[in-house]
């Protein structure tokens, strides 16, 4: 069987099971999620020694690509945790969206229905196999799982307890696949297959995801980077300001919810100056504009000068560029025209201030005195997330159960007839 044949054969057995995963029972779907929550805990080592032959494969990587790749003990246990989470969720198939009776007798329902088959094309993060196949499979969606090459070791190992829990608890093993091929060939063939595939969500870097987009004839849902800005009103609180930048520039910089750029409004210098020289202590590198270069070398804090096109760089790294901004009006303007939409957060005891950002920013997820690395779907209380979209269309911020549902109308009748 040639490469396109597999691929094909693999959508079309997903089509499949994807009608018979719909109307599988949240019992038969739980029971799955919990059998693979304690498959990845009693296959811990085994998952760990496969990660270690991707990590000892990649030459030449960032740290925070390596971050991203690794697999240890905290996360193999927050992948497990994420997957009772899951489970324990309340089953999104079947809800009733909206229902009325008209005048004729009709008594319509709309409907939460699964997607069909969801295709999940990502890098690098081998944890991504478990939380996109943990949440489709609870959303009622056949999945087709393609990781990079990078984390092949990882996503096939993974794989395997998926297909064993399936096994084990009596569901049909197609309702979770992977492309069992690093070939970029096999990911072109998958983005044609729209009479099998419903949906493709890519995951990874802004190259992949735009390759993606301009490829695939399937409807997908993405987003493109995380480029996200801390705004330090000039009410804030000192305290607050420091722990929250910190938090969202240094904690785990290499994801696309961590802090990006640094706004000050003109009258708020002092937080400004302590939150910089934490980032400094921290070894975060600090792009600045001439004004906020010469207020930093006053107070002898290292900087370098920013180009305006570092403020819409997502760095994934210890670098954050940095202004002044006049006002709260002014930092919306400049977040609306700098950001990718994604996170964004304001440090402030001023609540109309606070109200006016979180109404005007156009971002996703728009936070008052809290850290933007909360946008997850673990962190909502989503269990897990497939993506974190920053498109408007079905789908905005952490994609949990619910975004991964359509909708279908059941009308109930008396014989009624159309005149």
């Amino acid at each position: 069987m040639t490469l396109e044949e597999t691929v094909l054969d693999i959508a079309k057995r997903s089509r499949k099971a994807a009608l018979k995963l719909a109307v599988a029972s949240s019992e038969a779907k739980n029971a799955a999620l919990l059998r693979l929550a304690d498959l990845i805990e009693e296959n811990e080592a085994q998952i760990v020694s496969e990660n270690l032959k991707d990590l000892e494969g990649a030459k030449d990587i960032s740290d925070a690509f390596k971050d991203r790749l690794t697999l240890n003990r905290k996360r193999i246990l927050a992948m497990a945790e994420g997957v009772r989470q899951v489970a324990a969720l309340p089953d999104p198939v079947g809800r009733i969206l909206e229902e009325k009776t008209r005048p004729n007798g009709l008594k319509i329902q709309k409907i939460q229905t699964p997607i069909g088959v969801i295709a999940i094309i990502f890098e690098s993060r081998p944890n991504v196999t478990i939380d996109c196949a943990a949440l489709c499979l609870k959303s009622g969606n056949a999945s087709i799982l393609r990781g990079g090459k990078e984390a092949f070791n990882s996503n096939i190992c993974l794989s395997k307890l998926i297909s064993q829990a399936l096994s084990e608890t009596g569901l049909d093993g197609d309702c979770v696949q992977i492309i069992p091929t690093p070939d970029r060939a096999a990911m072109n063939t998958l983005l044609k297959l729209d009479s099998y595939v419903n949906c493709i969500i890519p995951r990874g870097g802004e190259k992949l995801i735009r390759f993606v987009v301009e490829n695939s004839t399937i409807p997908v849902i993405k987003h493109y980077k995380g480029v996200c800005n801390i705004f330090i009103d000039k009410d804030a609180d000192v305290k607050k300001a420091v722990e929250i930048s910190v938090n969202a520039k240094c904690q785990r910089p290499g994801t696309c919810n961590a802090a990006e750029n640094l706004l000050a409004m003109r009258g708020a210098e002092s937080a400004f100056l302590e939150v910089a020289r934490a980032l400094a202590d921290n070894n975060v590198e600090i792009r600045a504009t001439k004004e906020v270069k010469e207020f930093l070398n006053k107070h002898s804090i290292p900087s370098v000068d920013a180009s305006e096109e570092d403020f819409y760089t997502e760095y994934c790294a210890l670098v954050i560029s940095a202004t002044f901004v006049k006002d709260v009006d002014d930092a919306i303007k400049f977040i609306n025209e700098h950001s990718s939409g994604h996170s964004e957060a304001i440090i402030t005891e001023n609540e109309k201030n606070a109200e006016k950002f979180l109404n005007g920013v156009d971002s996703a997820c728009v936070y008052w005195n809290a850290s933007t690395r909360f946008t997850d779907g673990f962190e909502f209380g989503l269990g897990a997330e497939i993506g974190i979209s920053t498109d408007k269309l079905h789908a905005r911020g952490p994609m949990g159960l619910n975004e991964l549902c359509s909708h279908k109308y059941k009308i109930f009748g008396k014989g009624q007839t159309r005149s």
